[in-house]
């Protein structure tokens, strides 16, 4: 990946961090990755942990960033999220997976609970 790509998804990544921090979620993980895959973001929103994958886009050519996460792409996220689950000492019985698109303006499309 280019400099200048690590560079858009990471200013992705970071406004949606902070979208969901402005609305009480505290990040409990970026970029967290094992064998199985990465999760961009893993957030507490009170009595649940928010597993986000961030889609940033420089334009809508080759489709939105939702059209991106298919099927075989939300498998892999809840894989990678048992592994994450399965690393913790803690009890989360609420869990959510939520997808955000965001364009090279940094305009964010949130979808709560996508897959």
């Amino acid at each position: 990946m280019t400099p200048r790509r690590q560079a858009l998804g990471r200013a992705g990544e970071d406004a949606a961090a902070s979208w969901y921090e402005h609305r009480g979620g505290v990040v409990l993980a970026r970029n967290w990755r094992c064998a199985r895959g990465e999760l961009d973001l893993i957030v507490r929103l009170g009595d649940v942990v928010v597993f986000v994958e961030v889609k940033t886009r420089t334009s809508d050519r080759h489709g939105s960033g939702f059209a991106a996460v298919g099927h075989r792409k939300q498998a892999t996220i809840r894989r990678v999220a048992m592994a994450w689950l399965s690393e913790r000492d803690e009890w989360f019985p609420n869990l959510r997976f939520d997808v955000v698109d965001v364009d090279a303006r940094g305009h964010l499309k949130v979808v709560e609970s996508a897959f």
